[in-house]
């Protein structure tokens, strides 16, 4: 399917219309940015379980949580250099310590944000959210499993953290593709080296495998969707047949994905790894095609770190 894109805020809008319909205790908070995110789509259909509570993230945040606390299961989300960026300690002890359910959704994370510049460019949401106890994060790879994901946790009770990115990006799944909570899905697989990746580094691995096997080398493609609770099992599986791991993602390489790969590795099965990633630095203004190049979260990125464990062995 990578030969056509999509959007995964329009995927996030639809699933909050279906859900919206099934559910009657599904409501939608947004801060402003209800048009960017398309959660504002919901109030064509459903105007009174919809509140824009205007530039106010910390207030957005503790407004989910007492909706949740009235038995609501309220999706709420702004972009995520704001959310969790200035609202950490209202995620901390108004959603997570009473373990509420809020469904904490929030768009342009990474770099790909491009011109608004590393003051909006959030590459450390993934390390703080899977820090907090209780919460779950969830790091789509396309437009396809954000929808199938985001429906899904709707069911599933607590919070939880779903990162999308601002720009369209290569649909990876068929329709019809089930999110399988907890649980990593492996796209391709291969005995000599792994390609672990999440959000829209999944593509871009699936890309470094093509070219990968021209060259002999065949590749596993784990899209490790689900960051916490992560799933070790599948991990240690896929470190013991190929003993070899890559990870990928748009997220500084300190206490993103990476780093919960290589605990899970450093205490099961420690394998030979290497990490993409943004390299311990803040971004800067620019399109998000070349800020990706330049900051090495590409296919050719993948591949040479793949290459380079291949011929330290």
């Amino acid at each position: 399917m990578m030969s056509k894109t999509a959007a995964m805020r329009d995927a996030y809008g639809e699933a909050l219309l279906e859900l919206g319909a099934s559910n009657r205790d599904v409501v939608v908070v947004g801060a402003d940015t209800t048009g960017s995110l398309k959660s504002g789509v919901f109030a064509t259909k459903f105007p009174e379980r919809f509140f824009n509570v205007g530039i106010a993230e910390q207030n957005l945040v503790s407004i989910a949580a007492g909706m949740a606390l009235a038995g609501k299961v309220a999706f709420a989300g702004t972009y995520a250099i704001f959310v969790p960026g200035k609202s950490v300690d209202q995620i901390r002890n108004n959603i997570a310590y009473p373990n509420l359910n809020v469904k904490l959704v929030c768009s342009h994370g990474g770099i790909s944000v491009g011109p608004d510049g590393a003051s909006h460019q959030q590459v450390e949401d993934i390390a703080i959210m899977r820090a907090i106890p209780k919460m779950k994060v969830i790091v789509p790879g396309d437009a396809v499993s954000t929808k199938a994901a985001v429906k899904a946790i709707a069911t599933i009770p607590g919070p939880f953290y779903v990162r999308l990115t601002r720009s369209s990006t290569p649909v990876v799944y068929d329709s019809g593709f089930e999110y399988q909570f907890g649980k990593a899905t492996v796209i391709r697989e291969g005995p000599d080296i792994a390609l672990v990746a999440c959000g829209i580094m999944v593509p871009e691995a699936l890309k470094a495998a093509e070219s990968l096997k021209s060259k002999g080398v065949s590749a596993t493609v784990l899209d490790l969707h689900t960051v916490k609770p992560i799933d070790s099992e599948t991990i240690l599986k896929v470190a013991r047949q190929c003993g070899r791991v890559v990870t990928a993602e748009e997220h500084n390489v300190l206490g993103g994905m990476g780093s919960a790969v290589a605990e899970v590795l450093g205490e099961g099965h420690p394998t030979p790894m290497k990490r993409v990633g943004v390299m311990d630095t803040f971004g800067e203004s620019g399109e998000a095609g070349e800020l990706l190049k330049k900051y090495g979260l590409t296919a050719a990125s993948i591949e040479q770190a793949a290459s380079g464990l291949m011929q330290s062995r």
